[in-house]
């Protein structure tokens, strides 16, 4: 169990700052969780457009910001 959370979300991103992937270590890694992520069930979805009139709002209110600013 995480006693410090503080501490581990420190941990993490020196840790990541610290490792550099190539692009073919990166696609290998993105690879390998999209297999696992088929084996599973996840992916693909089985509705491709569930949950698009949430992105369509969202898309709308962030355009909208961009336009004012």
């Amino acid at each position: 169990m995480v006693k410090n959370s503080k501490l581990l979300v420190r941990f993490e991103n020196e840790e990541l700052r610290k490792e550099k992937l190539s692009y073919k270590e990166a696609l290998k890694i993105f690879e390998a969780m999209w297999h696992e992520a088929v084996s599973l069930g996840v992916l693909p979805s089985k509705n491709p457009l569930e949950g698009i009139e949430t992105n369509i709002k969202l898309a709308k209110v962030l355009n909208s910001c961009l336009k004012s600013s």
